[in-house]
């Protein structure tokens, strides 16, 4: 990702990588999603995959650029991502706080590499993945009911954490090892090893935290059941969608390192028909 001279503004760099993100094709919007809701989703994709490039690929000074994303987001906004995000944010009426914490999330990772402890993770996932949950809520006008909130909240920590489980070697690349210290001494394992080969150890340590994720995605039925209809099917979809990767992690025997496990499209073509099925 290029990064920005010290002849061109932060504003300019952004937009570049703007224009870079706009050009990549976002994922297909899951059948079981309402077609009203499909454009506000895509935006709020956007937004967050532009916040994820400055994060994570951004040459130069990446505050920088996070501070410019953030002034984009009060507005007026001048790159294309924003202006269809805030079309969304003024369609649905959304709070600023959940796209703000997503910029913090990437501030957070230019400064903090380890966590120690699960609640220190589970910390960070209200920055990196909960306000997703709690933005979707608000498009679908359901963000003021706080159970809603609460198994929103469990289900995207799960989501967030199978990603950490399927993505050692990346993050370690990147410098990052999100998952908990402590736990890492527990199993016998240092920061080095979770860039493979494979390992009983390294196995043993994402099969302690896939135990971790599972309840928490579990809770997806239920607040699939409480939002009801087409709504309530894709975000079952979405949860089932983590369980089934911890399924395909638990059968490659918890092998990051020669693939990234995953299901596939039959899996999840499959989990979508008995969505529609069982509903």
């Amino acid at each position: 990702m290029p990064g920005h001279s010290l002849l061109e503004s932060p504003e300019l760099a952004l937009a570049r990588i703007d224009a870079r993100a706009g050009g990549e094709n976002f994922p297909v919007v899951s059948f079981l999603v309402p077609r009203e809701v499909r454009p506000h989703l895509r935006a709020v994709y956007g937004f967050a995959r532009l916040v994820d490039t400055i994060g994570d690929e951004a040459e130069g000074d990446r505050d920088a650029l996070l501070d410019a994303l953030e002034g984009e987001l009060d507005g007026p906004p001048t790159v294309p991502v924003l202006r269809r995000l805030h079309e969304t944010i003024s369609a649905c009426g959304l709070p600023r706080e959940p796209f703000a914490r997503l910029i913090e999330a990437n501030r957070r990772d230019q400064r903090t590499t380890r966590y120690e402890t699960w609640e220190d993770v589970r910390e960070y996932c209200t920055y990196s993945a909960d306000p997703v949950g709690r933005i979707v809520l608000g498009i679908y006008g359901r963000a003021d009911e706080p159970d809603l909130v609460a198994a929103s909240d469990d289900v995207c920590t799960g989501l967030q954490l199978v990603n950490f489980l399927q993505d050692p070697p990346r993050d370690l690349a990147l410098g990052r090892v999100y998952l908990p210290q402590e736990n890492l001494r527990r199993h016998g394992v240092v920061d080095a090893d979770l860039a493979g080969p494979w390992s009983e150890r390294v196995a043993a340590l994402l099969a302690f935290e896939a135990a971790r994720a599972r309840p928490l995605l579990e809770r997806g039925t239920g607040l699939a059941a409480a939002l009801g209809g087409r709504t309530g099917r894709s975000v079952a979809l979405f949860a089932a969608g983590g369980l089934a990767a911890l399924d395909a992690l638990e059968r490659a025997r918890w092998d990051v390192f020669t693939r990234r496990p995953a299901p596939g499209r039959l899996t999840f073509a499959r989990l979508a028909v008995r969505e529609i099925v069982r509903r």
